[in-house]
This record gives C-alpha cells, structure tokens and sequence, in this order.
C-alpha cells in the first residue's frame, strides 16, 4: 500500500523579452537532458514565459501534462511578476532556480543575468505571498541544476502528500500527557484534516472485525513476518482483527483525501478491553506506509508521516528514553569512536518499531504495562510488543509540534544508532547524535518539545529542514556544531 503521492515535476523556462528567448530555451534544453542522464524524471514544458498571458497558457499545459511540482528556471534575467504570478497560480510545490553563464567566450549575446534576476523573482515571490523552494545556491549550469531538481523531488514529495492527508485520532491523551498536547488549528493551516474519534469507536470497529475472511489472511502474513519470533501465536489472529479494523477504517474515511495516519490510545483502558496491547500491529501498519503514533500523539502521527514521504522508507516513534550508562559508555569506546557520553542516548518504546528496522524482533508483553495492570500474573493482556534492538546505521530525529499558543516550531539533526547492545527491553537502540548534550538542553527541553521523536532510519535532514521551511516554519531547530552558541547558552562552561 502506497500512502504518499507520486511526484510529477514539470520544468519551465522564463525568459525577459529584451533577452534572447533561444538562450533560455537552450539552456533548458540541456537542463532537461541533464536530467535524463542523471535518471531524474522530469516533464518538459514547451511554454516559455515571456508576458503574463504566457501564465495561463502554462497553467493550461500544466493541467494537460498532469503536473503537481513545478520547476521555475530562469534561463536568463526573467520576468518577475508573471513568473512569480505563475507560482502564486500553481496548486502544487514550486522550485525556482537560476542559469549560470557557462563560459567567457560569449558574454554578450549568451550573457543571461539570471543571477540578478533570482533577486528581482524574490522580491515578487514575497509580494504575492509564495513560499517557493530556493536552493541554497540556486544559480548553476546544467548538471548543477539537475541535482537540485532531485534534491527537490523528496520535498515536494512531502508537501503534496501532506495537502491530501487525513489523520485519524482515537481517544483522548492519557493522563500526565500535556506534553503530547495537539491544537488542531495549525493543521488546518498545513492542509491537512483530522478526524478524531473516541475510544468507544475504535471497540466497536474492531468488535465488528471479529468475522471479516481477511483475518486469517493477516494473521498468516504476521506468522511469516515473526518467524522463530512468533511467541504467542495463539495471540495473532486477535492481533489480525486489530489490524483489519484498523485498515478498513482507513478506507472507509478517507473522504476527500488521498493518504492517512493514525494517532491511537493504546493504554491503559485498551488493553482490558481488547486484551492485548497494540504494538505489533503499529509496526505493521507503519512498514506499509501507514504511521501509527502511540498515545494519541497527533504531532507525532504528523512528522512520522514527514518522514515517511521525506524516505519512502518505514519510520518508528520513539522516546528519547535514557542515557547510556558510564560503564556501558566505556565498555564499547571501539563502537563509540569520538563521541562525548552525552552524545549518546537510548531510543525505545514499547514494541512500534517496524520488524526490517530490528535485529531478531519477537513479539513480546510490555514490562511496564504488566507492572500496572497485571502485576505477578503471566503476562495476557500486555502481550502484543514487537521488541528487539534497532539496526545500526544512519538515523535523522524530528518533530514538527504546535505550541499550546498555536505556533508551529520544529526540529531536525542527523546522526547514528550504534552497535552496541542496550541490554533492555521493547524496541530499543543506542543512539549518537553530535553534541547531543546541548541539543537536548537547549532545543528540547528550552523549548519544550515532548518526549516523542521521530525516527527516520536515513540521513534527510536536507530534506527535512527544506520541507519544514516550505511549511512556513519559522523557529526550526538542529544540533549545532561545538562553538556555535544557541541562544540563552552559558558561553563559560
């Protein structure tokens, strides 16, 4: 199941008509069969934009040729109002970017001055109010201008996907939560719908499950997933009907949007009614696509799906959980390389975490959970965790979050999950981030960001901090290198 858009880019030439309209065309030529060689795909668009009556005739071809992302190439000076015109008249993500001059041997006719142009096409874009995608240094030739195309495919790929997202929520926070608190104003903002439901709902649709023929089939699917890991498989087929449920509501509730994410309450009233806790099935919902935040965590819900279309790879939620301990810390300095112990931290949570992101994942009971609601029994209703340690290998965290005022404030940084052994239960890591210490001081807990992170199992903090600023994010937060101070740091220590 594919639960994010597919990117259609179109590419078009502007071109001031006191400017030759052939150097443009060329250099568009060569941009698209730069393309071509680099397998980025790419639509030509035959419009070139000289005046504003070219505007509609694009917005015409664009419709035609099925666009949802648009190239704006200034092939040279360019004219600002009707290509900014354009971007403020395209439904979908807008790049702009500029033609450099290829060589001294033709400064005159083959001058293009787009670089001047880009400043004049700025200014209009904040005029009409667009928030277009500028790479950082937007003017190039050919193969330049290629990679920034298809460093612009996985933003736009987010956007679109976001303005046709539905998420579904079920129940309400659990107690000691606020954190996790979800103003659905700025939601509306981004394009995207929500649709929140009670937990009574998420009973009934999953009572009503009890009898669909698709449960068999999902229960053997989970059976082959889990393999040597399948400990309860008495356990699956009620699992299944979760799942089932779950699916069929997604399809059901779509309405008028294309993709959906789930933010469920998963404790502690569900597992004595559902008898199990729902874990397993996140994970499986999250490997197709389908994010599911734990604890009614709408935000977190929101940037898991980021980082689903940001990767087209599954995405976990997790706590950042706790720190490494000294003797651990010193035990692994072959695995741990140059990193501080403050750099280090623990990833987990209670068994979410996709089974191709684990090492030997096995389905589990939840060891906090059974403290609560069990106590010295045999573990039954706590059952239903996907646990096991997080692959090594690359990792960016973040988390987009509305304020309790409604302002939208996000963070992203890249870093590692190490090979060592965290020795603990659920789905777990050690991770490394630079100057982790004081990003966790100065960023997420100065600004108050909840415990939940996003994980994306790829370094796209590019990606990421390019989408958020589409997003209209102002304060966007990452790990700063050791002498780069944030604000409020106590420069002394």
């Amino acid at each position: 199941m594919r639960n994010i858009a597919e990117v259609k880019i179109g590419v078009i030439v502007v071109s001031r008509d006191c400017f030759p309209v052939e150097l443009a065309q060329k250099r568009r030529g060569k941009v698209v069969e730069e393309c071509s060689k680099k397998q980025i795909p790419v639509t030509k668009l035959e419009t070139v934009i000289e005046h504003e009556e070219d505007t509609l005739k694009a917005l015409d071809e664009i419709k035609a040729k099925d666009i949802n992302a648009l190239v704006i190439y200034l092939g040279n000076f360019g004219p600002e109002g009707p290509l900014t015109m354009l971007a403020q008249k395209f439904a979908g993500p807008v790049m702009l970017c500029a033609a450099a001059e290829e060589t001294q041997d033709n400064l005159f006719d083959g001058r293009g001055d787009a670089y001047c142009g880009m400043l004049n096409a700025s200014y209009s874009l904040n005029l009409r109010k667009v928030n277009a995608h500028i790479p950082e240094y937007p003017v190039g030739i050919a193969p330049e201008i290629a990679n920034m195309i298809k460093d612009f495919i996985p933003v736009a790929r987010v956007i679109i996907s976001l303005k046709n997202l539905k998420l579904f929520s079920f129940g309400p926070r659990p107690e000691d939560f606020l954190v996790c608190n979800a103003p659905i104003k700025p939601l509306f903002d981004l394009g995207v719908e929500i649709m929140e439901n009670s937990e009574l709902d998420l009973y009934d649709i999953f009572l009503k499950s009890a009898d669909d023929p698709a449960v068999d089939t999902v229960a053997k699917e989970m059976a082959a997933e889990l393999m040597e890991g399948n400990t309860y498989p008495e356990l699956l087929k009620k699992l299944a009907q979760y799942e089932v449920a779950l699916t069929k509501f997604y399809e059901d509730n779509l309405g008028a949007s294309e993709f959906g994410v789930f933010a469920n309450k998963c404790w502690p009233a569900f597992e004595s009614y559902f008898g199990f806790v729902p874990c397993f099935v996140n994970s499986r919902l999250a490997s197709k696509g389908i994010p599911v935040a734990c604890e009614v965590d709408i935000y977190g819900a929101l940037s898991e799906y980021i980082a689903t279309a940001a990767t087209e790879l599954p995405v976990t939620l997790l706590d950042i959980n706790n720190n490494v301990p000294y003797d651990m810390f010193e035990g692994a300095k072959a695995t741990t390389k140059n990193y501080k112990l403050s750099d280090l931290f623990m990833g987990f949570h209670c068994g979410n975490t996709p089974s191709s992101c684990m090492i030997m994942p096995s389905l589990r009971y939840q060891l906090i959970m059974k403290r609560l609601l069990e106590g010295e029994r045999e573990p039954d209703i706590t059952r239903g965790t996907l646990e096991g340690r997080i692959k090594p290998g690359e990792l960016t965290i973040l988390r987009l979050q509305s304020t309790a005022d409604v302002q939208l404030k996000a963070y992203v940084a890249e870093g590692e999950i190490l090979d060592i052994d965290p020795k603990s239960f659920g789905g777990i890591g050690v991770f490394a981030i630079p100057e982790m210490g004081r990003f966790y001081r100065r960023v997420l807990l100065e600004k108050q960001f909840p415990h939940h992170t996003v994980v994306a199992f790829r370094h796209v903090g590019k990606t990421v901090f390019n989408v958020f600023r589409m997003l209209g994010v102002k304060d966007i937060s990452f790990n700063l290198p050791k002498g780069a101070y944030y604000e409020g740091e106590n420069p002394f220590l």
